[in-house]
């Protein structure tokens, strides 16, 4: 099967989730038939469309790692492209130049609110003058005529009065509207531009798309668009309409259910790799299966087990994915990957073995990258801050002693190592007659400032002998002071 399939987003704002969702449907689409991927901004909405925004969009599909294999396309670069076309409709007759000022429109359409009633477009301008040739139509005088044409005109497609618009959705099935509730909509604006349905149309035509895999919000646009395909004799291609995704409350996932934006998910910490792993089993299912490498979702990704109906989003579900990522993705990608989150803490930090040996420590209990930055900062700062409870509970006279002969001890040591550590922890245990917790946790708040880290021996041999004694000291002193 040839396949061309296209993500083309408007740059009006950062990357949604949900496009986000969309462009993963498409490219995996495109790569499980060894098909074409293209990228296409639509940023014909000049008042809205911004290059900040399509910068930010680029940005998060390089890091969700989807390449694509022509463009990025704009749409803004392609006016003459549209242009052609509509000569090409007004020629043949199936468009017609309309001269209803915005101000009439509005007053007809405010006319039809006042009296209950939808309004459509009611074809005033479609018999105004012949619309194959600039001749006068009969009972047109020149004058007029000459009147209209310096005028500013938007251009309209004639639609069918009576029948039907079928829709063959991949997802969903047969979608029927009634082709009389489609008034004859402007296919190009009074600037010049196109309106988004007709662009749309000229791309994935020229463009050669064979699936058009997109939101169930397109669903209400589709039979304009077919329309549109069939006044210039073009074959429709694929249609199948992806149904959205809802927040925890079953409504339209926006900002109060979290975050909505894709960048937004980098910069909270998240791998691409759990994002799209996650992203893709929203409304798409191969049996129970939970976890897929890029790999796997390409082998087995078609639109068969798309679901109708809409996806909810689960942050934590998404959140346990992550954590599944970071603890089995290699250690030295992830210390790389930390670095920018440790400096932005203001730490001055470089990819070396202490660094690795911090991300093993830390990887079972971070769900994130921030997660690990945050966990990290008893290894870089200079203060060690007690937790209130931790320095109550366990910075006390009763450690004194211990903290006094660990510091005599490990300062005598001539092999500071794991197992070295061990064995003077194990001395003190029975020199005292005590338990590994109570020698243990003292400890740990004296080196972390909290009760909670990773095991109390990493822990010292990260940060090394002389760390480690100093900040016994420092306990010791704050002991001796409160």
């Amino acid at each position: 099967m040839s396949v061309r399939t296209r993500f083309a987003p408007s740059p009006t704002g950062a990357l949604h989730i949900g496009g986000a969702r969309t462009a993963i449907f498409d490219w995996l689409f495109a790569r499980h038939y060894g098909g074409k991927f293209i990228l296409r901004i639509e940023d014909t909405d000049q008042t809205r469309s911004t290059e900040e925004s399509i910068a930010e969009i680029l940005d998060a599909m390089i890091w969700l790692g989807l390449d694509w294999d022509e463009g990025p396309f704009r749409q803004s670069e392609r006016l003459s492209v549209y242009q052609s076309h509509v000569e090409k409709l007004l020629e043949t007759g199936k468009a017609y130049r309309c001269y209803c000022t915005p101000e009439e429109l509005e007053a007809r359409r405010k006319k039809a609110q006042s009296q209950g009633k939808v309004y459509r477009y009611e074809g005033k301008c479609r018999n105004s003058f012949d619309r194959a040739c600039p001749e006068p139509a009969e009972g047109l005088t020149t004058g007029l005529k000459s009147h209209l044409e310096n005028s500013s005109f938007a251009v309209r497609l004639m639609t069918p009065e009576i029948g039907s618009i079928v829709v063959e959705d991949l997802i969903r099935g047969t979608i029927t509207f009634d082709a009389k509730e489609i008034d004859d909509f402007i296919i190009q604006k009074t600037d010049g531009f196109p309106t988004y349905n007709f662009a749309v149309v000229i791309d994935d035509v020229t463009m050669n798309i064979t699936h058009v895999i997109r939101g169930d919000d397109h669903i209400a646009n589709t039979p304009k668009q077919i329309l549109i395909y069939e006044a210039l004799g073009y074959e429709t291609p694929k249609f199948a309409h992806v149904s959205m995704i809802l927040g925890s409350d079953k409504t339209k996932l926006s900002k109060r259910h979290g975050a909505t934006s894709t960048v937004a998910y980098r910069e909270m910490g998240y791998l691409p790799e759990a994002l799209v792993n996650y992203l893709a089993r929203l409304g798409w299912s191969y049996g129970d299966q939970e976890v897929f490498s890029k790999e796997e979702l390409v082998e087995k990704f078609t639109l068969d087990n798309v679901g109708k109906s809409p996806a909810v989003f689960n942050p934590e579900k998404l959140l346990w994915l992550n954590g599944l990522y970071i603890r089995n993705k290699p250690a030295e990608e992830i210390a790389k990957l930390v670095i920018p989150f440790l400096e932005k803490k203001g730490f001055q930090v470089t990819l070396d073995e202490r660094l690795i040996k911090i991300v093993e420590s830390l990887r079972e209990r971070a769900k994130t990258l921030v997660d690990f930055a945050e966990a990290a900062d008893y290894f870089f700062i200079e203060e060690v801050k007690y937790e209130e409870g931790a320095k109550k509970k366990f910075l006390t006279p009763e450690a004194l002693p211990i903290f006094e002969t660990l510091i005599d001890k490990l300062s005598s040591l001539n092999d500071f190592t794991i197992p070295e550590m061990q064995r003077i922890f194990n001395e003190i245990i029975e020199e005292r007659g005590l338990k590994l917790v109570k020698v243990a946790q003292p400890v740990r708040v004296a080196l972390t400032g909290g009760t909670v880290s990773p095991g109390i021996f990493e822990v010292m041999d990260i940060l090394g002998r002389d760390k480690v004694i100093e900040r016994i000291k420092k306990a010791v002193s704050y002991i001796s002071n409160n």
